[in-house]
């Protein structure tokens, strides 16, 4: 059984930095493709990057490119989201993801950013 356990939200000012982990645990993740998602009060989970586990190929929403860096360390099993410039509208719970295939998602309990302005 697949297990993501996110780290690292908290609160920071605008312009601020935070970087934030998922430790994955459960199965070997060589063929899954990873990702951070993000659900902001009364709005749907949007997407915010993905990584590629093996190759490590990565894609980001318009809204977060050159600003947030995803990224992988396969020796700890342990993929990060370093989010820079922050803003009020980054605010949102933050959740990992881990799809082995397009019909399969496995989602963390989600940790929470707050930007304040």
């Amino acid at each position: 059984q697949v297990q993501l356990v996110e780290s690292g939200g908290g609160l920071v000012q605008t312009g601020g930095s935070l970087r934030l982990s998922c430790a994955a645990s459960g199965r070997t993740f060589s063929s899954y493709t990873m990702g951070w998602f993000r659900q902001a009060p009364g709005k749907e989970r949007e997407f915010v990057a993905r990584i590629t586990w093996s190759g490590g190929s990565t894609d980001y929403a318009d809204s977060v490119k050159g600003r947030f860096t995803i990224s992988r360390d396969k020796a700890k099993n342990t993929m990060y989201l370093q989010m820079n410039s922050l803003k009020p509208e980054d605010t949102a719970v933050y959740y990992c993801n881990a799809r082995p295939s397009a019909f399969i998602n496995y989602w963390g309990q989600g940790t929470q950013v707050t930007v304040s302005a």
